[in-house]
């Protein structure tokens, strides 16, 4: 049943219904303080790789730059990019009091980042049948951690944004369910923002 006490007609309905409720407000403050222990957490693996993406046994030859499709990245790339406008579409229609238009524009997001994770664990598939696994050297170590703590981070995106779906097509519109949607959207752009960073220093310039 959908909360009566949150819900807020069509004609007063708030230009930012995110933060329309003191619950809204703390939401949104403390969740960029938990994506602030999350930037210390990734920035933390970026720097375990970069200091580890050559130590590779001299009689491995699966080096970054041998290794490293970076066509298949950039699809990825594309795919979580893209999923990343598709949650902005979704916060546009949030705000205009659209719930169809908003679930449409979550579940496009989902199907985008599970698209993103199916490529993921094919590019793991792939490295692991070529010798290159979590234990085969210190860059096998922390390319997997840091590729495989995003790709965790992915999957919890995606329970998330399907329980919101699902929760919301019996809660309807209401100020309380945009606080959650919107807490998500900035969930996912953080999601999004990290792998372009990985993009770049780790295949891009892995394979320069």
């Amino acid at each position: 049943m959908a909360n009566m006490e949150y819900n807020v007609p069509s004609e007063r309905w708030p230009v930012h219904p995110e933060t329309a409720t003191a619950e809204g407000k703390n939401k949104f403050v403390g969740f960029w303080i938990f994506l602030a222990g999350e930037t210390v957490l990734f920035a933390s693996l970026f720097a375990t790789y970069l200091a580890l993406k050559d130590s590779v046994p001299s009689d491995d030859h699966l080096l970054a730059s041998e290794l490293f499709h970076l066509p298949l990245a950039f699809v990825m790339t594309m795919l979580l990019l893209t999923s990343s406008l598709t949650s902005v579409y979704a916060i546009y229609h949030m705000r205009n009091n659209n719930f169809q238009k908003m679930q449409l524009w979550l579940g496009i997001t989902a199907l985008l980042g599970a698209g993103f994770l199916a490529l993921e664990i094919y590019e793991f598939v792939v490295y692991v049948g070529l010798g290159h696994t979590f234990r085969s050297s210190a860059f096998g170590s922390a390319f997997y951690f840091l590729i495989g703590t995003h790709g965790f981070h992915v999957i919890v995106g995606l329970i998330w944004v399907t329980l919101l779906i699902l929760r919301n097509a019996n809660r309807g519109m209401s100020v309380y369910t945009a606080a959650k949607v919107n807490t998500f959207t900035l969930y996912w752009h953080f999601i999004d923002v990290v792998w372009v960073f990985i993009f770049t220093i780790v295949y891009l310039l892995g394979v320069l």
